[in-house]
Parts: C-alpha cells; structure tokens; sequence
C-alpha cells in the first residue's frame, strides 16, 4: 500500500484494536483481578534465543529461564567477553555463544524455535525480519525501530509473521497491568466523555546517561545504553523510555495524532551524541484535541520523584483518568468511574506476563500479533515529537512517514 493508505490503516487500526476491548458502563469500583504467577512445569518447551545480553538483556534471559517454559539455547552480544561471561551465567553451552554484529545469525542457525531481540534498536527490523525468514518466533524489546523507513519495515514483517503463522510479540509491560488496562479500557469506551486535553511526562533523574567522546568507530556506543544518545542507534530518549506513557495513551484516545510542534534541547554537559535530554512537544489530533508531552533526563531526583515519571493525565468534558508506570491509575468520576489504586512492581510483573503470554501464543498457535502495529504506532508517535522537538517546528505525521528519512550508521571497524 502506499504511505496514504498505511496510514488511513494505521489510524483505523489504533482505534479499533482498543475499542473492541471495551468495558460496559457499570459505575463501580469492582476490583481487577490479579495475574497469577506462571507455572513452573510445562511438558512443551520452547527452544530459544537471546540476542543481547547488556543490563537488560541479562535480566529478560534469566526470567525467560525461570519461566521453566524454555530451553536457554543460544545467545548473542556484539562483545566476546560479554556473552562469555553471561551465557556461563545462564548456563548456555560455549558453542552457542556467539559475537559481533552478525552473531544473531548464528543464534538463528543454532536451531532455536525462537528468539529475544534486546540489542541496539538500529539493528531490530534487519534481526526480525531475518528471523521471520528462518520461520522464527520473534520477542522484541520496544522501540522497534530508530527510523521511519525501520517501523514501517517492522509493521510489513508482523504481518507476514502472522500469514506464515509465527509469533511476533513487542514487550511493554504497562498493558499487562490489570489496573492501566482497566482505566485504558474505560478511556476508550468514551468513558471521560469527549476528550479535551491529555498531559504526559517521560521525566527521569539520577543524571544523564553516560555521553563519551566519540572513537575512531561505534563499538565504545554500543554497550552500558550510551547508545540512547544517538537517534539513529537508539531513537533517542523519547523512544527508548517516553515510549511507555506514550505507548499508553495512544491505546486509550484509540487515535493517531496528526501533528506535533515541539521545542528540545540538551543540558548534559558534554552531549556527544544528538539525542535531546529535554523536550516538550505538543500533539495535535484532527478534532482539535491537544496532547502536551514533557520529557525531561536529569539531576534533580525529588523533582522527578514528585511529579511522578512515565504517568499521564487524560481529562474529558465528564471525568478524568490517570495511567501510570509507577504511581496511581483511576477514572475519576462519569458513568464508568474507578476507584483504581497503586500500580505495582511493573517492570518485573509485566516482563513475566509477557513472557508467559509468548510461551502461550506459540505453543497454542496465536498468531494474530497485535502488539506489532500497537508498536509501530507508538514508535512513529515517538519519532514525530522527536522530529518536531528537534526541528522547533510544526511536524505532520504524514509528512513525517511521506519523508522516510532513513538515518545512516557507519559500521566500519565493528567486528562483523
């Protein structure tokens, strides 16, 4: 299809995948049911993957083993010492450890029924798109993609993921969490009423992250997340930690925007790569509903402790909501008010309902793959407020995917 049409597509698709999860109108504040803990026996195991085993990396591969649904098979990192020292770890035998940037391609040729993506974002659309040719299941880290051209390459393999019937999960926990996903829930069903304005934040304190001096090639960039510094490696902060509120909200309004006009700038005290570390953007959707976003990486840890980091605000003509990572989620008043309460220990209770719903889809043959497109619009969002913030100017999302700006990193000197 032509760009036109994805995103006639893409906007139909956003409103319909989270109108069709409704709630009824009931005006109580009945309690959500907890998840329970996965099992711990499973006669299928799945014999998997893991592509990048940096801080967060090693973390997702010793959940996946402690699911006890999967077989630890083979992994990769770009660095020999790093996969040496964590594939023992993880008990993964020394001849399926693999290194340099064509590592996950012995990972794939190791014969693993499926694979965790959780490297550099500039390399996923190539990772997963090689995987779905090797008939691979494919979990992936958000975001997606650093570029438009790489989302959009991301949305095209979900779905022939799904006609040769492959699983194709992204990892956002915020979903998973019975509370947001009640309050999302009531949201769409036009719970708040019309919708008038919605503010979000990304803030983040305990200083920026590490920014050294540029080398003679990439490799010192790609490890200890000093790639978030560059946009074209890691989609900036925006991308890389905004992607959850964001993500959040898109699921709740059931709409893209269709414009952002922004402002951004950095405060680190020596940026060597271009990501910006402050920004404030304002979305604009078609019927004149107004979205601020602020996104703020710094030093001040009680500012950000009280304004309440990755939560955002959604107020309507009949009530209000609130969404969180950390803090409270609720609907406050209208015909589907919710009391709602305190959200807990996401970070490692959504990686494990994800992980236990990705042992479900494969072993059961769910292959319809929604969280894909949900991804790719969560990442083209991201990556029109960064254009617009970067730019200082009025940015539109069909500008935005019309441009297709691929952004170019020189691999010379990494060992292939």
């Amino acid at each position: 299809m032509n760009r036109r049409e994805f995103l006639e597509k893409t906007l139909a698709a956003a409103a319909v995948g989270t109108l069709l999860g409704a709630v009824d109108g009931r005006a109580d504040d009945a309690p959500v049911p907890a998840t329970p803990a996965p099992p711990r026996a499973y006669a299928r195991k799945i014999k998997l993957g893991v592509v990048g085993l940096g801080g967060r990396g090693r973390w997702l591969a010793g959940l996946f083993r402690q699911h006890g649904g999967y077989d630890l098979h083979a992994v990769a990192d770009y660095f020999p010492a790093v996969v040496d020292a964590r594939g023992a770890a993880l008990g993964v035998d020394p001849a399926r450890r693999f290194s340099g940037l064509s590592g996950y391609k012995r990972v794939l040729e190791s014969g693993v029924e499926a694979i965790v993506i959780i490297d550099i974002p500039y390399f996923y659309p190539e990772q997963a798109e090689a995987a779905l040719e090797a008939g691979v299941h494919i979990y992936m880290a958000k975001p997606v993609a650093a570029d438009v051209p790489g989302t959009l390459s991301i949305g095209r393999t979900g779905q022939r993921a799904t006609g040769k019937q492959r699983v194709f999960l992204v990892d956002y926990q915020m979903p998973t969490d019975p509370l947001n996903a009640e309050v999302i829930r009531r949201v769409a069903a036009g719970g708040l009423g019309p919708l008038q304005t919605v503010f979000s934040n990304g803030a983040a304190g305990g200083g920026a992250l590490s920014d050294p001096p540029l080398t003679g090639n990439l490799e010192d960039r790609m490890q200890n997340l000093i790639w978030v510094n560059d946009d074209a490696l890691g989609c900036g902060y925006i991308g890389n930690y905004d992607i959850h509120i964001v993500d959040a909200v898109l699921r709740a309004v059931g709409r893209l925007p269709a414009s952002a006009d922004g402002w951004g700038a950095n405060y680190r005290p020596a940026p060597h790569g271009d990501a910006l570390d402050s920004t404030c953007v304002s979305y604009m959707f078609d019927d004149g509903t107004v979205w601020n976003h602020q996104s703020v990486k710094g030093t001040c840890d009680a500012w950000f402790a009280s304004t309440g980091s990755l939560a955002a605000e959604i107020q309507g003509r009949d009530a209000s909501a609130r969404v969180s990572y950390w803090g409270k989620a609720y609907v406050r008043g209208g015909a589907m008010h919710l009391g709602g309460g305190p959200v807990e220990n996401l970070y490692d209770a959504g990686a494990l309902r994800n992980i236990a719903t990705f042992h479900e889809n494969v072993t059961q043959g769910r292959c319809a793959n929604e969280t894909v497109q949900q991804a790719v619009d969560s990442a083209l969002v991201c990556l029109l407020g960064r254009e617009a913030a970067a730019q200082r100017r009025k940015v539109t999302l069909a500008d935005l995917i019309r441009e297709n700006r691929r952004l170019e990193v020189d691999l010379r000197g990494l060992k292939a």
